[in-house]
């Protein structure tokens, strides 16, 4: 199994010929994959999903499905969802997709907390979306959110070091300049140490797992 990060949020995650794309939004280059046969959205902010994205997808993959919380089927209107909440599982093709977790992080309470479900990928693969899911079983590589309106830096680091992944590797990085990134990074590295290791892939680069 492989996993290619492209920009922001958006991973494409690559088993034999089945390919699944993971929260494919507005911060990212248009997602053009063969042999998708699931869009897996964790919630419905437009860095993680659009309707223009999921339907460009669907278009290259008319049987592809696209799984996400309830928020996601009322923001891709006209488009089935298959919606999942906290404990669900689903297989679709060579993924096995545990859904873990209810909402987003809070960004101000002048701002509504959304629906946000993250996804554990053949038990080895852990994106939590906008949130600090902790799975209740050891993750081996997690997509670790380095910059956003609900982030803090510390609360970035506590959280790594509660799911005491093998290895990470940064996302959401889009809100950040080059310096940030830089830093955030850094601290990453740090709470990653403990457990495991930290690769930082560029977008387009690709980890195997």
């Amino acid at each position: 199994m492989e996993v290619t990060k492209l920009e922001h949020a958006c991973q494409v995650v690559t088993d034999g010929a089945a390919r699944l794309v993971i929260d494919p939004g507005n911060f990212t280059r248009p997602v053009d994959a063969d042999g998708v046969v699931a869009v897996v959205v964790t919630h419905e902010h437009p860095d993680h999903v659009t309707s223009e994205q999921v339907e460009r997808i669907l278009r290259r993959n008319p049987d592809a499905v696209v799984i996400g919380p309830a928020g996601v089927a009322r923001v891709l209107a006209g488009t089935a969802v298959d919606v999942v909440t906290d404990g669900d599982h689903r297989s679709v093709g060579p993924f096995d997709l545990a859904f873990l977790g209810t909402r987003h992080n809070v960004i101000h309470s002048s701002v509504p907390v959304v629906d946000n479900t993250g996804v554990l990928v053949n038990g080895r693969l852990f994106h939590p979306g906008d949130s600090y899911t902790v799975p209740d079983v050891p993750v081996e590589v997690l997509a670790a959110p380095v910059g956003a309106p609900w982030l803090k830096v510390g609360e970035m680091m506590d959280y790594v070091l509660a799911v005491g992944p093998r290895r990470a590797y940064p996302v959401h990085e889009a809100t950040l300049s080059e310096i940030g990134y830089g830093m955030h990074t850094g601290r990453l590295r740090e709470a990653v140490a403990p457990t495991g290791s930290l690769v930082v892939l560029a977008p387009g680069e690709s980890l195997t797992i």
